[in-house]
Protein backbone atom coordinates (compact mmCIF):
# COMPACT_ATOMS: atom_id res chain seq x y z
CA UNK A 1 0.00 0.00 0.00
CA UNK A 2 0.84 3.90 -0.77
CA UNK A 3 -0.08 6.15 1.82
CA UNK A 4 0.19 9.28 -0.22
CA UNK A 5 -0.21 12.39 2.34
CA UNK A 6 0.85 10.26 5.55
CA UNK A 7 1.49 13.39 7.95
CA UNK A 8 2.00 11.89 11.38
CA UNK A 9 1.71 8.20 10.08
CA UNK A 10 -1.47 7.41 11.88
CA UNK A 11 -3.38 5.73 9.32
CA UNK A 12 -0.02 3.74 8.16
CA UNK A 13 0.46 2.22 11.33
CA UNK A 14 -3.11 1.28 11.87
CA UNK A 15 -2.84 -0.70 8.40
CA UNK A 16 0.23 -2.13 9.24
CA UNK A 17 -1.23 -3.58 12.35
CA UNK A 18 -3.73 -5.18 10.27
CA UNK A 19 -0.86 -7.07 8.59
CA UNK A 20 -0.52 -4.72 5.37
CA UNK A 21 3.05 -3.51 3.80
CA UNK A 22 2.88 0.20 3.98
CA UNK A 23 4.94 2.91 2.30
CA UNK A 24 4.21 6.59 3.73
CA UNK A 25 4.83 9.46 1.42
CA UNK A 26 4.95 13.03 3.15
CA UNK A 27 6.70 16.24 2.10
CA UNK A 28 6.02 18.05 5.48
CA UNK A 29 9.60 16.99 7.19
CA UNK A 30 8.16 17.23 10.85
CA UNK A 31 5.76 15.05 10.07
CA UNK A 32 7.74 12.57 8.45
CA UNK A 33 9.93 12.61 11.98
CA UNK A 34 7.00 12.40 14.22
CA UNK A 35 5.59 9.12 12.12
CA UNK A 36 8.94 8.23 12.27
CA UNK A 37 9.17 8.25 16.33
CA UNK A 38 5.79 6.39 16.17
CA UNK A 39 6.94 3.71 14.16
CA UNK A 40 10.15 3.49 16.06
CA UNK A 41 7.97 2.59 19.14
CA UNK A 42 6.40 -0.29 17.27
CA UNK A 43 7.07 -4.07 17.53
CA UNK A 44 9.64 -4.92 15.20
CA UNK A 45 7.38 -7.22 13.28
CA UNK A 46 4.96 -4.36 12.21
CA UNK A 47 8.32 -1.94 12.07
CA UNK A 48 9.59 -4.31 9.27
CA UNK A 49 6.23 -3.61 7.11
CA UNK A 50 6.62 0.08 7.32
CA UNK A 51 8.67 2.73 5.58
CA UNK A 52 8.13 6.54 5.64
CA UNK A 53 10.04 8.64 2.68
CA UNK A 54 10.14 12.63 2.55
CA UNK A 55 8.04 13.30 -0.95
CA UNK A 56 5.83 15.35 -2.56
CA UNK A 57 2.63 13.35 -3.52
CA UNK A 58 2.98 14.91 -6.94
CA UNK A 59 6.07 13.57 -7.02
CA UNK A 60 5.34 9.75 -7.23
CA UNK A 61 7.15 8.66 -10.55
CA UNK A 62 10.09 9.93 -8.84
CA UNK A 63 10.25 7.94 -6.21
CA UNK A 64 8.18 4.61 -7.10
CA UNK A 65 7.94 2.63 -10.32
CA UNK A 66 4.63 2.46 -11.95
CA UNK A 67 2.28 -0.12 -11.38
CA UNK A 68 4.17 -1.17 -7.88
CA UNK A 69 0.83 -1.14 -5.29
CA UNK A 70 -1.82 -2.69 -5.04
CA UNK A 71 -3.80 0.08 -3.13
CA UNK A 72 -3.06 3.83 -3.51
CA UNK A 73 -4.51 6.02 -0.59
CA UNK A 74 -4.88 9.83 -0.86
CA UNK A 75 -6.97 11.29 2.28
CA UNK A 76 -7.05 14.56 2.95
CA UNK A 77 -4.54 15.68 0.57
CA UNK A 78 -6.68 16.90 -2.37
CA UNK A 79 -7.93 20.04 -0.51
CA UNK A 80 -4.46 21.62 -0.45
CA UNK A 81 -3.50 21.04 -3.89
CA UNK A 82 -4.30 24.21 -6.46
CA UNK A 83 -4.71 21.84 -9.65
CA UNK A 84 -5.52 18.21 -8.28
CA UNK A 85 -5.56 16.18 -11.57
CA UNK A 86 -1.95 15.53 -12.16
CA UNK A 87 -1.69 14.41 -8.93
CA UNK A 88 -4.54 12.04 -8.84
CA UNK A 89 -3.22 11.00 -12.56
CA UNK A 90 0.23 9.98 -11.05
CA UNK A 91 -1.52 7.96 -8.17
CA UNK A 92 -3.42 6.06 -11.07
CA UNK A 93 -0.12 5.21 -12.81
CA UNK A 94 0.98 3.74 -9.24
CA UNK A 95 -1.62 1.08 -9.43
CA UNK A 96 -1.04 -2.41 -9.91
CA UNK A 97 -3.81 -4.40 -12.39
CA UNK A 98 -6.97 -4.23 -10.29
CA UNK A 99 -5.52 -1.77 -8.14
CA UNK A 100 -7.49 0.31 -5.60
CA UNK A 101 -7.40 4.41 -5.71
CA UNK A 102 -8.78 5.69 -2.47
CA UNK A 103 -9.58 9.36 -2.18
CA UNK A 104 -11.09 10.81 0.84
CA UNK A 105 -12.10 15.01 -0.58
CA UNK A 106 -13.83 18.16 0.33
CA UNK A 107 -17.66 17.86 -0.63
CA UNK A 108 -18.09 21.07 -3.03
CA UNK A 109 -21.81 19.62 -3.06
CA UNK A 110 -22.92 20.06 0.76
CA UNK A 111 -20.76 23.14 1.20
CA UNK A 112 -23.65 25.41 2.27
CA UNK A 113 -24.82 22.67 4.74
CA UNK A 114 -23.21 23.32 7.73
CA UNK A 115 -23.33 27.27 8.13
CA UNK A 116 -26.63 27.06 7.13
CA UNK A 117 -26.92 24.76 10.56
CA UNK A 118 -24.97 27.21 12.43
CA UNK A 119 -27.13 29.74 11.74
CA UNK A 120 -25.24 31.72 9.04
CA UNK A 121 -27.56 32.40 6.57
CA UNK A 122 -25.35 34.60 4.48
CA UNK A 123 -22.12 32.12 4.30
CA UNK A 124 -24.92 29.14 3.65
CA UNK A 125 -26.01 31.25 0.67
CA UNK A 126 -22.67 32.46 -0.82
CA UNK A 127 -21.18 28.29 -0.30
CA UNK A 128 -24.27 27.50 -3.46
CA UNK A 129 -21.42 29.43 -5.53
CA UNK A 130 -18.00 28.48 -4.39
CA UNK A 131 -16.08 25.32 -4.63
CA UNK A 132 -13.81 26.74 -1.73
CA UNK A 133 -14.43 26.58 2.46
CA UNK A 134 -12.13 26.56 5.59
CA UNK A 135 -10.87 23.64 7.46
CA UNK A 136 -10.93 24.04 11.15
CA UNK A 137 -7.37 25.96 11.14
CA UNK A 138 -9.25 28.87 9.09
CA UNK A 139 -6.92 27.75 5.86
CA UNK A 140 -8.62 27.83 2.77
CA UNK A 141 -9.33 24.92 0.89
CA UNK A 142 -10.55 23.33 -1.96
CA UNK A 143 -13.86 21.15 -2.28
CA UNK A 144 -14.01 18.44 -5.20
CA UNK A 145 -17.87 17.47 -6.72
CA UNK A 146 -18.17 14.02 -6.95
CA UNK A 147 -19.27 14.56 -10.74
CA UNK A 148 -16.07 15.64 -11.85
CA UNK A 149 -14.13 13.46 -9.80
CA UNK A 150 -16.15 10.46 -11.22
CA UNK A 151 -14.85 11.89 -15.04
CA UNK A 152 -11.28 12.37 -13.51
CA UNK A 153 -11.11 8.56 -12.25
CA UNK A 154 -12.55 6.97 -15.17
CA UNK A 155 -10.00 9.36 -17.67
CA UNK A 156 -7.12 8.08 -15.41
CA UNK A 157 -8.40 4.37 -16.24
CA UNK A 158 -9.07 3.71 -12.48
CA UNK A 159 -13.14 4.35 -13.03
CA UNK A 160 -15.43 5.03 -9.69
CA UNK A 161 -16.59 1.77 -8.23
CA UNK A 162 -17.45 2.95 -4.71
CA UNK A 163 -18.29 6.15 -2.32
CA UNK A 164 -19.30 7.22 0.61
CA UNK A 165 -20.61 10.47 2.73
CA UNK A 166 -17.74 10.96 5.55
CA UNK A 167 -19.43 13.47 8.40
CA UNK A 168 -22.57 13.19 7.56
CA UNK A 169 -24.25 14.18 10.94
CA UNK A 170 -20.94 14.78 12.72
CA UNK A 171 -20.01 17.80 12.30
CA UNK A 172 -23.16 18.98 13.55
CA UNK A 173 -23.11 17.02 17.07
CA UNK A 174 -22.04 19.13 20.15
CA UNK A 175 -18.88 17.67 22.00
CA UNK A 176 -21.18 17.55 25.37
CA UNK A 177 -23.68 15.14 23.20
CA UNK A 178 -21.31 12.32 23.36
CA UNK A 179 -21.48 11.45 26.95
CA UNK A 180 -19.94 8.20 27.27
CA UNK A 181 -18.70 5.31 24.94
CA UNK A 182 -22.11 3.95 23.93
CA UNK A 183 -23.35 7.28 22.43
CA UNK A 184 -19.67 7.21 20.79
CA UNK A 185 -20.52 3.60 19.64
CA UNK A 186 -23.78 4.66 18.53
CA UNK A 187 -22.54 8.15 16.97
CA UNK A 188 -20.41 5.76 14.45
CA UNK A 189 -22.98 3.14 13.71
CA UNK A 190 -24.67 6.40 12.59
CA UNK A 191 -22.48 7.75 10.29
CA UNK A 192 -21.29 4.33 8.69
CA UNK A 193 -25.03 3.75 7.88
CA UNK A 194 -25.59 7.42 6.52
CA UNK A 195 -22.31 7.24 4.67
CA UNK A 196 -23.43 4.33 2.63
CA UNK A 197 -27.28 5.80 2.22
CA UNK A 198 -28.91 8.32 -0.26
CA UNK A 199 -29.91 11.00 0.13
CA UNK A 200 -27.69 11.34 3.57
CA UNK A 201 -24.37 10.14 1.84
CA UNK A 202 -24.62 13.46 -0.63
CA UNK A 203 -24.50 15.67 2.31
CA UNK A 204 -21.55 14.42 4.26
CA UNK A 205 -18.73 17.07 4.83
CA UNK A 206 -16.33 15.04 3.10
CA UNK A 207 -16.95 12.37 0.45
CA UNK A 208 -14.67 8.99 0.19
CA UNK A 209 -14.36 7.52 -3.47
CA UNK A 210 -12.97 4.31 -4.87
CA UNK A 211 -11.81 3.70 -8.21
CA UNK A 212 -10.57 0.57 -9.76
CA UNK A 213 -7.79 0.12 -12.19
CA UNK A 214 -9.10 -2.67 -14.43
Amino acid sequence: MLDVGTGRGTQALRLARAGHEVTGLERDAGLIAAARESLAAEPEGIRGRVRFIEGDGRDTGVHFLPGGFDVVLCHGVLPYVAEPDPLVAGLGRMLAAGGLLSLLVRNADALAVRPALAGDWGGALAAFDSARARDRRGVEVRADRLSALTVTLAGIGAPLRAWYGVRVFADAVRDDAVGSAGDLAALLDLEDRAGRTDPYRGVGSLLHLCGARG
